[in-house]
């Protein structure tokens, strides 16, 4: 068996079933041989988006892989590992490496020099009976403790190399408990606060915790919001639901923050970061469960520290806080549900004239309003792009069901939602799979709609085209006019089209629900992407911190 086959073996037995991809490597002919199927993408960026979006839909349980040559391809793929690095996304690396007697020499591009910083763990192969040890390795740090991108360089004369015969096991996942000593402390602090708020992380998702969130959430009452990343961990329809916190908030959330005397992270990394999350306001007892020890005390001063998985911590909580109970009544938080329904209806009365605008060119808020009103939330994926894309549709749109939508952001380069939004489908092939972006992200890697077409991969593209970046006009007025193309710029759709997808341009408010309802109709019944092209206008309010 030679060494290329034996990766490819055992990307079989750890269950892997897509590929994502960019020629050339040997390992795609290998791996498509045993059953992987291949997803050949158009740039590398976008091929690790795929396997990123693919394993965050997923919650890890299935890994989204990417394979890439040696050179040019590991270099064309670094901002794409940098985007899962900051986002904590376990997914596996394999690219290519110069042949062995090349690879340690400058100028010749090694992973190890420069993935080290975005990577939870990179290595190279560099002798053939290592392969097991070295795949085993790469899926244990995938699957256990905090996620994070994996690498494992091959050099390319290597994966030639014949080797004796495979000995593999798939890895046996574990996870810990909190300590219970803390776990009781840390319960009474929140039994006892007075305006007590749970902060959760996406580690609540990937634990698959929701279920213990709202248990948890009910048996106290206690408010919950969810960091963009966590987006989707706590039905945002539920009268508890403050809904997403970052940089751009819901009204709920920003109030009950400001007043809040005890904030209990669960499965977030309370990382500071201007996209990451919600800065939390000096003078509160934080109570921070996460399960990375690296995350405890970073930025703000945890009272009550915990390490652990956030299904099992989130259960202790539960029967910590019955226990201290017992009989005694429930803390009187009885108001909590009617003063978030006043605040949120406050806030929605203010907002109404943009997200019901009739406007022309078309408001982006009404393209979202009217997205909101026509797809069932928990029949869908949703995700963003960066930009005005991302900061106008998180704070309304409602995500009910778990991992039903993507929220990302802390390395944020333009253009990852395409790629995002493809991997999700390939993981949720049952669920609308919709994708919004703003013209210059299409700019970015608009033209890897092609690879959803071209491997029968029916996605929804939503392209916000106000002609020019609009979020950008406070900052750099200079860069923005040069920019704006309004009289001149390109026809997205007709791009769709040209591609081989199906597709639209939609410059009146009054046929953006309908748009829409056709793009589902074709996605589902020709299996084929579809590209909505809106005309916006250069809306730049958003709800800030």
């Amino acid at each position: 068996m030679k060494v290329i086959d034996a990766i490819a073996e055992i990307l079989k037995r750890e269950g892997v079933e897509y590929l994502s991809c960019y020629p050339t490597s040997p390992l795609i002919d290998a791996a498509a041989a045993i059953g992987i199927r291949p997803i050949v993408c158009r740039q590398e960026r976008v091929g690790v988006h795929i396997a990123d979006g693919y394993s965050r839909t997923t919650n890890g349980r299935r890994i989204g892989v990417f394979a890439m040559q040696y050179g040019p391809g590991e270099e064309n793929a670094f901002p794409g590992v940098a985007t899962a690095y900051s986002d904590s996304v376990p997914m596996l690396l394999l690219p290519m490496a110069h042949r062995l007697e090349r690879g340690k020499l400058p100028p010749y591009f090694s992973a190890l020099r420069s993935y080290t910083s975005v990577t939870k763990w990179v290595e190279r192969i560099d002798l053939a009976e290592k392969v097991p040890e070295a795949m085993r390795r790469a899926f244990s740090l995938v699957r256990m403790g905090c996620p994070g991108p994996v690498m494992v360089e091959i050099p390319y004369d290597l994966a030639a190399e014949e080797m004796g015969q495979l000995d593999y096991q798939p890895v046996k996942v574990t996870c810990a408990a909190g300590n219970p000593r803390d776990i009781a402390e840390a319960a009474r602090a929140l039994i006892e606060a007075r305006c007590p708020i749970i902060h959760a992380g996406q580690g609540v998702l990937y634990a698959e915790a929701w279920d213990e969130l709202l248990e948890l959430a009910e048996l106290l009452q206690v408010p919950v919001m969810t960091t963009l990343a966590g987006k989707s961990a706590f039905p945002e329809d539920h009268y508890l639901s403050l809904g997403t916190g970052y940089m751009i908030t819901t009204r709920p959330a920003q109030h009950f923050m400001s007043k809040a005397d005890v904030v209990f992270g669960i499965g977030c990394s309370f990382s500071r970061h201007h996209l990451a999350s919600m800065k939390i306001p000096p003078g509160k007892v934080i109570i921070h469960a996460t399960n990375d020890d690296k995350d405890i005390n970073k930025t703000y001063t945890a009272s009550y520290p915990i390490v652990g998985d956030a299904k099992l911590v989130l259960r202790q909580f539960i029967e910590a806080v019955k226990d201290i109970l017992g009989s005694k009544k429930r803390p009187d938080r009885g108001e909590v549900a009617e003063e978030i329904k006043k605040v949120k209806e406050e806030w929605m009365r203010e907002w109404m004239p943009k997200l019901t605008s009739d406007e022309v060119p078309i408001n982006p808020y009404r393209v979202i309003w009217d997205l909101i009103n026509t797809v069932d939330p928990r029949q869908a994926i949703v995700t963003h792009d960066s930009g005005s894309p991302r900061d106008q549709i998180v704070p309304f749109y409602q995500a009910v069901v778990p991992r039903s939508y993507m929220g990302w952001g802390k390395s944020h380069a333009l253009g990852s939602g395409l790629g995002l939004i493809i991997g999700a489908k390939l993981a949720q092939p049952d669920k609308i799979a919709i994708n919004l972006m703003g013209d210059a992200a299409f700019g970015m890697t608009g033209l890897d709609f092609e690879t959803a077409v071209r491997n029968k991969i029916p996605i929804i593209t939503i392209v916000l085209n106000n002609y020019s970046m609009a979020i950008e006009i406070p900052h750099m007025p200079v860069s923005h006019d040069l920019y704006r193309a309004r009289d001149i710029g390109g026809n997205y759709a007709d791009m769709g089209k040209a591609m081989g997808g199906y597709a639209e341009r939609i410059e009146s408010p009054t046929e953006i629900s309908s748009a829409i309802k056709r793009a589902i109709k074709v996605t589902k019944e020709e299996e084929r992407p579809a590209l909505l092209e809106f005309i916006t206008s250069e809306e730049i309010s958003f709800l800030k911190m």
